[in-house]
């Protein structure tokens, strides 16, 4: 098997936030995906969605700008872009359940071929049930970006034919985003956009729990002297 150094969680966030369209509303989920609002192009214009109440999330706060009453989903300081808004939670969700949402990113435990999401419950004993808001963001966003390593700690598959933890929503993950290969997941199943440069498709396939279509030309995600990700 391939010695594969895949991308930081740094990176992955680095990577979706490139392909976010200009003029997007994008809700970013705990966890990983957080780390995509310090990433976002500052030639685009991308309005933040916080579940807690925040549109017009701006950068994490850190030193002097840390206020503890503006925090993300997460609990997170964060900072707030001119223009910003705060509600309370009723219009918050009816901004994520309303369909207003272009994206949500979230975190996953599992994806399906399907675009089945889990992200909320595992089957470890000591795990802890926290589904949140992902429920609506992922049924109320229009489209929904999975943000994730390839693979568990124990080296198990985390995209797979048939998700085996509860769903957050079915057929909702229409993008994948891992540290080995970015996937789109279509009516035919899922097609590999792009793989980390020194991924095969042969190793891709041995760490991936569902049937794989790839591209003649397949990109390839090339890190450039800084180590920002790119496509190439």
């Amino acid at each position: 098997m391939q010695d594969i150094t895949g991308l930081t969680r740094q990176q992955i966030a680095q990577l979706l936030a490139s392909d976010i369209p200009d003029g997007s509303i994008v809700n970013l989920g705990i966890g990983m995906p957080t780390l995509v609002g310090d990433c976002l192009p500052s030639n685009k214009d991308i309005l933040l969605h916080s579940e807690n109440g925040i549109l017009g999330m701006g950068p994490a706060a850190i030193g002097n700008d840390v206020d503890p009453d503006l925090i993300n989903a997460s609990r997170q300081p964060i900072t707030l872009l001119d223009g910003a808004s705060i509600t309370e939670h009723t219009l918050s969700f009816a901004m994520m359940r309303g369909g207003h949402l272009d994206y949500a990113v979230l975190g996953a435990f599992q994806v399906s071929a399907k675009g089945d999401l889990a992200n909320w419950k595992t089957d470890a004993a000591d795990a802890i049930p926290a589904v949140g808001g992902a429920m609506d963001l992922a049924v109320g966003a229009k489209q929904v970006l999975a943000m994730m390593e390839h693979r568990g700690r124990d080296g198990t598959p985390k995209v797979l034919t048939q998700c085996t933890y509860p769903l957050t929503g079915a057929g909702v993950v229409t993008r994948i985003y891992t540290d080995l290969a970015v996937i789109d997941v279509t009516p035919e199943g899922l097609c590999v956009y792009a793989m980390k440069q020194g991924v095969s498709e042969g190793f891709l396939r041995s760490v991936t729990g569902a049937p794989l279509q790839f591209p003649d030309t397949p990109r390839t995600i090339v890190l450039d002297p800084a180590g920002a990700p790119r496509y190439a």
